[in-house]
């Protein structure tokens, strides 16, 4: 008889800039859970998107983690070196039958989706009536002397579920029809990158992840994960969405003006800051060092006491 699986939380930043606020929030509350939970703490870098990746941020990012306290168990995982894996995991879809290309520009899709989500159009699945190449009879030389050239193409998931639901452990249950609210989605880029929900639930399986604790604005993907993961006979983690931090004018802090980095040098009032927005209880004691934060907030740590909302403004 086999006992409970060890827990293992991860906290995943995308290299994009110098840690802010609103990450920190995601941060300490991955943190603090697994911790509290005597459970592992994994970071992994997510750098997949080169073109959009700042020169030197994962350095910086790791760099600020340590100095605010975080110890995280094992090497840093990057996806840059992880395309291996999502190619085989997009193999596998494709034997199935679960996938197919589309050529389709965001102006295309723009001008034919019936309808439009809280991510932009709903794709209307036009590539997906599109003949295969395997059913396509070869035309002659002589009715086609000039090669034809067929531009990049991105690769779909042909989305075809009842709705799912899951039991989030802050926001409460999730109920999301992805044929209607999402359409067929995008498991690699015409440009050749693989997608963030592949990668992230290829990602997941890989390190043995038991359960997640990261920021609302993901609370969408999470039912895009959880079919993945089907298809692919994953284990499904546990979910937790923490409010994300919004400025005084609404807007996401990790797009706001508002959104200046976390200064490794002070880190302590930051810290304080991200344990009073999830609603922590007061500390009540002279801390000095991010180890004597993390000594007393640890034992105080409780996730319910997070608020089941999306969003709070900090400034």
């Amino acid at each position: 008889m086999t006992g409970p699986v060890p827990y293992r939380g991860r906290f995943a930043p995308s290299p994009t800039g110098p840690l802010h606020f609103g990450s920190l929030v995601a941060a300490v509350g991955s943190y603090a859970e697994a911790r509290s939970r005597t459970g592992q703490w994994l970071v992994r870098m997510e750098d997949l998107d080169r073109p959009r990746e700042v020169p030197g941020a994962a350095d910086a990012i790791l760099h600020t983690l340590e100095a605010f306290g975080f110890s995280w168990d094992g090497p840093v995982l990057h996806q840059s070196r992880r395309t291996a894996a999502y190619a085989a995991a997009l193999a596998r879809l494709s034997e199935l039958d679960l996938t197919y290309p589309c050529g389709c520009s965001r102006r295309q899709m723009a001008a034919t989706a019936a309808a439009v989500g809280p991510e932009g159009p709903i794709y209307p699945g036009t590539c997906r009536r599109r003949p295969a190449a395997r059913d396509i009879p070869p035309a002659s030389a002589a009715s086609s002397p000039v090669p034809v050239i067929t531009p990049p193409e991105a690769i779909r998931l042909r989305v075809e579920t009842p709705p799912l639901s899951f039991h989030d452990r802050v926001q409460g249950w999730i109920v999301q029809d992805l044929m209607t609210e999402v359409g067929d989605f995008v498991l690699r880029r015409a440009d050749g990158l693989h997608a963030y929900q592949l990668a992230v639930v290829v990602d997941d399986a890989f390190q043995g992840i038991t359960d997640i604790v990261r920021g609302a604005d993901l609370t969408r993907s999470t039912p895009r994960q959880m079919l993945l993961q089907r298809l692919l006979g994953l284990p499904t983690p546990g979910y937790a969405h923490l409010p994300l931090a919004l400025d005084g004018l609404g807007r996401k802090l990790s797009k706001s003006d508002a959104a200046t980095p976390v200064d490794p040098r002070d880190p302590l009032p930051a810290l304080l800051q991200a344990w009073a927005f999830l609603c922590q209880p007061p500390l009540r004691a002279r801390l000095a060092t991010p180890a004597e934060f993390w000594a007393r907030a640890l034992d105080r740590w409780d996730l319910a006491r997070v608020p089941p909302r999306a969003f709070s403004r900090v400034v």
